[in-house]
């Protein structure tokens, strides 16, 4: 594993760390295929329930790094379709659930990288910035795709137009963050919040990403259809099976055990 992120995993969650605070967590070639491996290695792990994405240092990322723009001949579109759009994609269909922990500012890739996640959690401190155009480009790594969908057409473009910074209270209320932590309780609410998840149905989680991905470019018919199929799997696990024998002798639940029926 490359030295540009760090793995770790404790109870059922793999932290994936980007470590590179001299340079604000910046991208380049390498730290990106890093991360490819790193989630690669946290989906073939059996052990591991949940992912999160979080930054070493002040920064979660400030984007791409702009050192590599000073290279003689630099391929914007060659970097986006060989260096970010595989990760993204990897993001976008991860079969375990992901969160992106913004522990400092999200800029520019960084702030899209982490909109690729399910969820994305703050600190109070951080923001998001879609910095593109004050360099004279376009919001890339999917964020012309994110965030229409996210905040909504006419928001996503004064975004992008403006480049200005966004709170991590003003993301939540825009709805790109789901959830702010106070920094001095950032790292116990992440693993809080983290260990919720990964003690819950992993094939129902699963099958929930599943719907919402698909749901996007199906007609109402299709999705009914496509719930029905799901929903079908959903109730042959033994994690509904545990909950209806919970409900039967007025208990809580106890979810996560089940994997595939």
């Amino acid at each position: 594993m490359s030295e540009a992120v760090e793995y770790a995993v404790a109870d059922g969650v793999a932290t994936l760390t980007l470590n590179s605070p001299g340079k604000l967590n910046a991208f380049d070639a390498a730290a990106l295929l890093a991360l490819r491996d790193a989630l690669d290695r946290a989906e073939s792990d059996d052990s591991v329930r949940v992912v999160v994405l979080t930054g070493a240092g002040r920064f979660f990322s400030s984007g791409q790094d702009i050192a590599a723009f000073e290279q003689e001949g630099l391929d914007l579109a060659r970097t986006l379709e060989e260096d970010y759009a595989p990760l993204i994609l990897r993001l976008i269909g991860f079969s375990k659930v992901t969160i992106a922990a913004l522990n400092g500012p999200a800029v520019g890739a960084g702030a899209n990288l982490a909109l690729a996640c399910d969820i994305v959690v703050a600190a109070r401190s951080s923001y998001m910035q879609q910095v593109f155009v004050r360099i004279g480009l376009i919001p890339d790594v999917g964020g012309t795709w994110l965030l229409p969908r996210i905040v909504g057409a006419q928001r996503a473009l004064a975004l992008a137009l403006t480049g200005d910074r966004v709170s991590a209270q003003e993301a939540h209320a825009m709805g790109l963050v789901y959830r702010v932590f106070d920094d001095a309780a950032f790292a116990a609410d992440l693993r809080a919040f983290a260990g919720g998840l990964a003690s819950g149905p992993l094939t129902t989680y699963r099958l929930i990403k599943d719907a919402f991905r698909k749901s996007g470019g199906q007609d109402l018919e299709t999705q009914l259809r496509l719930e029905a199929r799901l929903q079908g799997e959903a109730g042959r696990t033994p994690d509904f099976r545990e909950a209806v024998n919970a409900f039967k002798a007025r208990r809580p639940p106890v979810l996560g055990g089940g994997g595939d029926p």
